[in-house]
């Protein structure tokens, strides 16, 4: 049985508890970042999809 997360939960969820530690680094800056491509439907968000899929997929092939 396979349990699939949304990437935007999962965002959201990691930096809620980055904002609630007060750890503020590089680390925040990317899964903010993240949060809000994902999050938000610009134009950026289709390449960074595809750019995410392509890692999930390289990383899953390993």
């Amino acid at each position: 049985m396979a349990v699939t997360v949304s990437l935007v939960a999962l965002f959201g969820l990691v930096l809620f508890f980055l904002l609630r530690s007060r750890t503020l680094g590089a680390g925040a800056a990317f899964i903010a970042a993240g949060f809000g491509f994902f999050l938000a439907s610009t134009g950026a968000a289709k390449p960074i999809n595809t750019l995410t899929e392509s890692l999930i997929q390289t990383v899953s092939n390993l």
